[in-house]
């Protein structure tokens, strides 16, 4: 079992969020057979916030789905906090409509992605890219959910 510390935060207009439970659900998956203890918080927010955020901390003025902050603390001192993930709730939903995904698995998908980014996983580089997608996969049909990455063409 994981020991879970999660903060929500909820500074969104937009009412088809994710429940707590959900959200712990999705994190606790991320993190299983990776962490035994972990702190994070999740804050869900609106365009501004995102496209403000993305400006200052990767330079492109423009909101996206989700940005990680991993926790920059000293391995030294052996802390169980892993960051936080600020997720726009907007971009969420417009980018599950075009993939036709639902709302739900996308939300799920930013959740795992999110997550993964606190725990060391990256995706500039293709190699990395490949063992990260593979890892989501998994982690997604774990959940019940479809392959995050397969095309709209082949969905079904």
């Amino acid at each position: 079992m994981i020991d879970l510390t999660l903060d929500v935060q909820r500074a969104s207009h937009c009412t088809n969020l994710p429940s707590d439970e959900k959200i712990r659900t999705w994190v606790i998956n991320a993190l299983s057979g990776r962490k035994d203890e972990a702190e994070l918080a999740v804050r869900i927010v609106d365009e501004e916030e995102s496209q403000a955020l993305n400006a200052q901390y990767r330079g492109k003025d423009k909101p996206t789905n989700v940005l990680s902050f991993q926790a920059d603390f000293p391995a030294e001192l052996n802390l169980p906090l892993l960051g936080d993930l600020v997720i726009c709730a907007p971009v969420v939903e417009k980018e599950a409509e075009q993939q036709n995904k639902t709302t739900e698995a996308h939300w799920a998908h930013m959740l795992v992605h999110g997550t993964l980014h606190l725990l060391g996983y990256d995706h500039i580089k293709d190699n990395d890219a490949e063992i990260m997608e593979r890892l989501e996969t998994g982690l997604m049909t774990h959940l019940g959910f479809a392959d995050p990455y397969t095309p709209l063409d082949e969905a079904g």
